[in-house]
């Protein structure tokens, strides 16, 4: 093959004059280059990953991060640690 883009014909004699034992790999290489072909043309959805969780941490409370400690002393016992309901033992 001596130009830079071969033609139909030109490959098809490539691949007779390609000795028997190199079938396998070249019948691998054309299902890699099919799938390869079809998996660009499916249509990606329009809604990407971080479209979706995007408000995923949205408050209608402002900046909680300054009142950090009050929070933590209003829901951590200090003898019995945090619990998801007062009244158990952890």
């Amino acid at each position: 093959m001596n130009t830079l883009t071969p033609t139909r014909q030109q490959i098809i004699e490539v691949i007779d004059n390609l000795p028997e034992d190199t079938f396998s790999e070249l019948v691998s290489f054309i299902g890699y280059l099919r799938y390869k072909a079809v998996g660009t043309k499916t249509v990606q959805p329009h809604n990407s990953f971080l479209l979706s969780i995007a408000g995923l941490g949205a408050s209608n409370e402002e900046n909680i991060s300054e009142r950090d400690e009050e929070i933590l002393e209003s829901e951590v016992n200090p003898i019995r640690g945090w619990s998801l309901h007062p009244d158990e033992q952890v």
